[in-house]
């Protein structure tokens, strides 16, 4: 797995717990409705009954994880949710406070480095942190 998207996902949980510690509402559930419905103004298809079916699941449940009824659902589902409402997977998987698991299996294959960076990048601002991610993507680093 490219580095980039390990420090990628670094800057987006932390982003995240900013946007949380400072009382946005942001979760899972709301964040997959506002996605749908934004959708669905452009396109009929995006109904919770269609975008269920798409992805696997019965529409009251989809219901449910909207509203924040239910846990959030499994790796493999937050995967054909993302697919389906063209949204970036490790976002949705980060507001569903889910890893994805390629992304564990690079942590678990070296569990001090990758603590130690995450450790490191906590108190870096977002801008420097998006710059990093860039130069890692690029080969700059």
């Amino acid at each position: 797995m490219p580095i980039y998207r390990v420090v990628r996902l670094i800057a987006l949980y932390l982003l995240l717990l900013q946007i949380k510690l400072c009382g946005v509402p942001m979760d899972f559930g709301s964040y997959v409705r506002q996605l749908r419905e934004q959708r669905r103004e452009i396109n009929r298809r995006y109904s919770i009954r269609q975008t269920a079916q798409r992805i696997g699941i019965e529409p009251a449940h989809l219901s449910k994880i909207e509203r924040g009824d239910v846990p959030s659902p499994s790796e493999e589902t937050i995967r054909r949710l993302a697919a389906d409402l063209g949204e970036d997977v490790d976002v949705l998987l980060a507001l569903a406070g889910k890893v994805s698991s390629d992304i564990c299996e690079a942590i678990t294959q070296r569990p001090i480095l990758f603590a130690e960076l995450i450790r490191g990048l906590s108190d870096v601002p977002d801008a420097d942190l998006m710059a990093l991610v860039c130069k890692v993507r690029n080969g700059e680093w």
